[in-house]
């Protein structure tokens, strides 16, 4: 393989059309576009398709896009390791995925002791954020050594992973001030026909919270439904709708939104997961999180 026709792949692909990428590469799209045709004949699939005045990548185009990633940027940790001074130590590098259903001050809780290791030489985390399935996926291929989920890998996928649990949190529901005074009735009857904020479909908190509506024959008014949890805070914080956040986080959300805890339920808990192709910690980022997570952010609600 040319590995300058790859380089050229990886900048249109980045840059989303051969005329910005020669810009940045200063050479010509005619150019570009006959390096990169020599290494789809190469490779024998096309890897761009035209879409309006630009180029998307094929489903084959996608596959080389995550190997020449891989292999930049390896290129590049050479390159660093190399020009190393004698005196400087190598970083640890601890790449971690996270969940997209993970909330995020919860994900930098957990994470945020790997970044204070009193270690011979300094930690590089990655961070990368996506669904569930892709990041185990990844996993498996030893591209992360660690994901952040609120639920377990399950032995039917056909991964060899295993599941550290970290901590459950029950859950709050919070409001505004300003919507507080509109509810009427004690929590949980308050909620009956109140606006709210809940999780998308594919939050593990979402069917327990539809149980739990039912349970307590409880028909509050959804006016909207959120991937992210902070995008949901962020409509609670201007007083859209009453809305969930683990008990854990009680004193962070309150001061960081200006809102109000109406009400706790240990019904509905959220469950946190370090997963790993390790059945036993070894890496010294995984143990400093799961030590940390059960003896301070799970341990003190637990207490």
């Amino acid at each position: 393989m040319n590995f300058k026709h790859l380089r050229y792949f990886w900048t249109v692909a980045k840059a989303g059309g051969v005329v910005r990428a020669g810009e940045q590469l200063h050479t010509t799209p005619q150019t570009l576009s006959g390096q990169i045709r020599l290494l789809e004949e190469w490779l024998g699939h096309d890897l761009f398709r035209k879409r309006g005045r630009g180029l998307e990548l094929t489903s084959e185009g996608r596959v080389a896009l995550g190997y020449a990633e891989q292999i930049f940027a390896l290129g590049d940790e050479l390159e660093q390791s190399v020009r190393l001074a004698r005196n400087q130590a190598r970083p640890l590098e601890f790449r971690v995925g996270v969940a997209d259903s993970v909330a995020k001050s919860v994900a930098y809780h957990l994470l945020e002791p790997a970044l204070g290791l009193d270690l011979a030489r300094p930690v590089h985390m990655v961070c990368q954020e996506g669904k569930f399935p892709e990041l185990i996926a990844q996993l498996s291929l030893n591209r992360l050594d660690l994901v952040l989920a609120d639920e377990p890998v399950s032995k039917k996928i056909g991964v060899k992973a295993f599941n550290h649990q970290l901590g459950v949190s029950g859950m709050s529901f919070l409001c505004a001030p300003s919507l507080r005074q509109e509810l009427s009735g004690s929590f949980p009857e308050s909620l009956q026909g109140a606006p709210m904020l809940i999780q998308g479909p594919m939050s593990s908190v979402r069917q327990q919270l539809d149980h739990w509506f039912n349970k307590h024959q409880l028909r509050p008014r959804v006016v909207g439904e959120f991937d992210d949890s902070a995008l949901m805070n962020a409509f609670g914080r201007e007083g859209r709708g009453v809305f969930t956040s683990p008990t854990v986080l009680d004193t962070e959300t309150t001061a960081q939104y200006g809102v109000e805890v109406i009400g706790r339920s240990t019904e509905l808990v959220e469950e946190f997961f370090a997963i790993s192709v390790e059945r036993r910690i070894t890496h010294p980022c995984v143990a400093a999180i799961t030590r940390s997570a059960k003896a301070d952010l799970f341990g003190k609600s637990a207490g």
